[in-house]
């Protein structure tokens, strides 16, 4: 088990064993590049699981959703993969009109720079 340990300023010791903070610790604290990849693989995990969610809900298949949109089952698979990258406005559109359903873009405050 690996354990983390930091002194803060006041000579306390503290540790933890949070996995989460762990990795943020060791491999995104001080790199703003895989910090901003981590977000943007993150943002591509919550599209694809969107995809999912709307078309489970309307209880149908890759095929039928395909179908409904113009496209193959294939393209459905791949949209959603939480690892595709390649998700465009206009397909997202095609999906959310064949379900009777509209794409909403939200801004969100930057996640604030995590100290750990």
């Amino acid at each position: 088990m690996y354990i983390l340990r930091s002194f803060p300023m006041s000579k306390r010791k503290s540790t933890t064993t949070d996995g989460i903070k762990i990795l943020h610790h060791l491999f995104l604290r001080d790199n703003p590049a895989r910090q901003a990849s981590v977000e943007e693989e993150l943002a591509n995990m919550e599209i694809a699981q969107k995809i999912y969610d709307l078309r489970e809900a309307a209880g149908l298949t890759q095929r039928q959703l395909a179908t409904l949109v113009g496209t193959t089952a294939s393209v459905i698979c791949r949209l959603e993969d939480a690892d595709y990258q390649g998700h465009s406005l206009a397909m997202l559109n095609r999906i959310a009109a064949a379900l009777g359903k509209r794409v909403k873009i939200e801004f969100e405050p930057a996640r604030r720079k995590r100290s750990a």
